[in-house]
């Protein structure tokens, strides 16, 4: 069992929460904060699209991809210390990426990046869930840490475009310096070291890179597909020997005397509902940012800080949904909520779904935004508790590590389907014209609404199958429970 000291409520209880957030938000935000920066590292390093596509790519999966790995970390070599060394290491990395001199540098400093995130963001979760009694006090700093999580990727978009036009793209990396160290020096005065009596072990490392080279491999078949075709020998390949390395994974851990993820954990039946849902959940909604500034800036010509400005609807939605899910849950428990919230998503996703070429963004985007901002406020604050009421101390490393693996592998999975379906689309409505000569900039975009039409509908699909699965898998809690029966409550 672990030793925790509590920290005194009236000194640094929430200041702790408040350190933990603003280093989460600094991770989510480095996912979407470059977005708006890219046709500008573009000309910057000539890079071609499909190099440019791994500055976000080799974050996310490195992040996805280490997350078991840094949530373990935690639980066995102690929660202050895997937090400290992340952000230490993700803010040298945000430097390195600052002063990159050619694309490949760039890249190299963005894996690191992520693959630091992936050892602080689990940590933090960790050290809320021991730090916080389970029930309302809980739930409560979770809808905090949900609304950072969810509303940093919008609030990226809009720091993203006025850094990039008023500074430099380069300082999208260095605004985490300043904000790192603070986060650091605060953290070693009011952080409480944590002891734990579990034996020092050594790390399942086969498990960590098969299943993150799985991953990758799967990732990166998905997003050159459209570019070789699905039946090339090289897709094939990749996309077999991705799936053969996931399948090794598996077997691995039901062996590994010291699992990456024990396969146990998933008899509490919401917590394997719960990574289910978050997965789908995040390939719906990572191509949100994607498609929609694509449309903003590309088909209605809008401003990078325009189209940050404009995406600001969303995080003060989700903000002021948030932070009101506890009283909801203690009410009505979190069941209802993760039924409804990804209908509102998969709704504002269907709305959007019907953008004209000559559209506006009130008119056409703003109404699913709000949808969605209410729809993620609610689901990831409920979706959170579901995934973590119930474990035990020495596993809220495990348990904070998949849920965040389930949504960045999620999102990078989506976005590359998504995106897969987007060039296709968009392809296939060109060649159903018959041109014979150089199209259009019209008929362009008229091909690439298209192409955003067949993506958001698929992605309001994928919210659909997670409300189903909320009412199949999700077992009810009831409003009020005590954490013992709570606990047993969630298991199969």
């Amino acid at each position: 069992m672990s030793k925790v000291n509590a920290p005194s409520k009236h000194t640094s209880h929430w200041f702790i929460l408040i350190l933990l957030a603003l280093a989460q938000f600094m991770v989510v935000l480095d996912i979407s904060i470059v977005n708006v920066a890219l046709p500008t590292i573009q000309r910057a390093f000539a890079l071609n699209t499909a190099d440019l596509q791994w500055i976000i790519t080799a974050y996310t999966l490195a992040f996805g991809g280490f997350l078991l790995l840094g949530g373990r970390n935690a639980d066995y070599f102690g929660r202050r210390v895997t937090f400290l060394w992340g952000i230490a290491v993700f803010t040298l990395a945000s430097l390195g990426t600052g002063l990159s001199q050619n694309g490949t540098m760039l890249i190299i400093f963005r894996a690191l990046q992520g693959l630091a995130a992936a050892y602080m963001s689990p940590a933090a979760l960790s050290i809320i869930l021991v730090t916080y009694k389970e029930g309302h006090e809980r739930n409560t700093a979770l809808s905090v840490w949900g609304a950072v999580a969810s509303g940093g990727a919008a609030v990226g978009v809009l720091l993203g475009g006025i850094i990039t036009q008023y500074l430099s793209w380069r300082w999208n990396f260095f605004i985490n310096l300043p904000v790192g160290i603070f986060v650091i020096i605060a953290s070693l005065k009011v952080l409480h070291h944590h002891k734990t009596d579990t034996e020092r072990v050594s790390l399942d490392l086969v498990g960590a890179a098969s299943i993150t080279g799985g991953l990758m491999a799967i990732v990166y078949a998905l997003t050159e597909a459209p570019t070789f075709g699905w039946g090339s020998t090289r897709i094939l390949a990749t996309l077999i020997g991705g799936l053969a390395l996931v399948i090794f994974f598996v077997f691995n851990e039901k062996r590994a005397k010291h699992p990456l993820m024990p396969l146990t954990i998933f008899k509490i039946r919401n917590i394997a509902g719960a990574n289910s849902l978050m997965l789908l959940m995040a390939a719906a909604l990572f191509s949100v940012f994607f498609f929609t500034t694509l449309y903003l800036q590309n088909v209605l010509h809008y401003t990078p800080i325009r189209t940050g400005l404009d995406f600001l609807v969303m995080p003060f939605v989700i903000a002021a949904v948030a932070t009101n899910v506890p009283r909801l849950v203690k009410r009505i428990g979190y069941k209802p909520i993760l039924v409804v919230a990804p209908l509102f998503v998969g709704g504002g996703l269907f709305w959007i779904s019907h953008i004209p070429v000559n559209g506006t963004f009130w008119g056409n985007i703003a109404p699913g935004l709000v949808l969605m901002g209410i729809g993620m406020g609610a689901l990831f604050v409920a979706v959170t508790i579901a995934a973590t009421s119930g474990v035990r101390h020495h596993e809220a490393g495990l348990a904070s590590g998949l849920l965040n693996t389930s949504q960045q592998i999620g999102g990078a999975l989506g976005l590359a389907i998504l995106a897969g379906i987007l060039s296709s689309s968009t392809t296939n409505y060109l060649h159903a014209l018959h041109l014979h000569a150089q199209p259009t900039a019209l008929q362009i975009a008229k091909a690439t609404v298209h192409g955003f039409h067949n993506g958001y509908l698929l992605g309001s699909l994928f919210a659909i199958l997670a409300s189903l699965l909320a009412v199949f898998i999700i077992r009810s809690n009831k409003a009020g429970a005590a954490p013992e029966k709570l606990s047993k409550a969630t298991s199969a």
